[in-house]
């Protein structure tokens, strides 16, 4: 099990941010690699389930032929600074399998946001370098997506 960090500065206010980071739609949108689509199969503001399937065929999922499907729950909110969520992929793999904690933390930094998530917990057949990239991604989808309400 490892752990891994990102860090992104948003031209949007806090609220904004954590809003994107708790609304079903919004995290659609932004929770997901470049390179795959996601759906949001039940969300009930506590707890969730998501697929992000494949847009390549050659790529293989966590859960099934081309998808990672998990299941997670919010373990803390507080408003527009932090979110706390347990994720677990559906998988019947041991090296894939176990409990996943996301901590993301929001500050007021140079007349926007800074947000540091720490993902731990990650499991022994993900490398910690996709995963970090996968991050990125998704962080640059959350900036189009809170920045572009905040400009406009």
């Amino acid at each position: 099990m490892s752990t891994t960090k990102a860090h992104r500065h948003f031209k949007a206010p806090r609220s904004r941010v954590y809003a994107a980071l708790i609304d079903p739609a919004d995290i659609a949108r932004w929770k997901v690699p470049r390179s795959m689509t996601s759906e949001v199969h039940e969300f009930d503001g506590e707890s969730f389930r998501i697929s992000l399937t494949y847009d390549a065929p050659d790529r293989a999922g966590k859960s099934s032929a081309h998808t990672d499907t998990y299941r997670g729950r919010f373990a803390e909110l507080v408003a527009d600074e932090r979110v706390v969520e347990i994720d677990e992929f559906e998988t019947d793999d041991p090296d894939l399998a176990g409990p996943m904690t996301i901590t993301i933390t929001l500050t007021d930094a140079h007349g926007g946001t800074d947000l540091t998530a720490v993902h731990e917990g990650l499991p022994a057949a993900v490398r910690p370098e996709d995963n970090e990239a996968g991050w990125q991604e998704s962080l640059d989808r959350l900036a189009e997506l809170v920045e572009g309400d905040a400009s406009g």
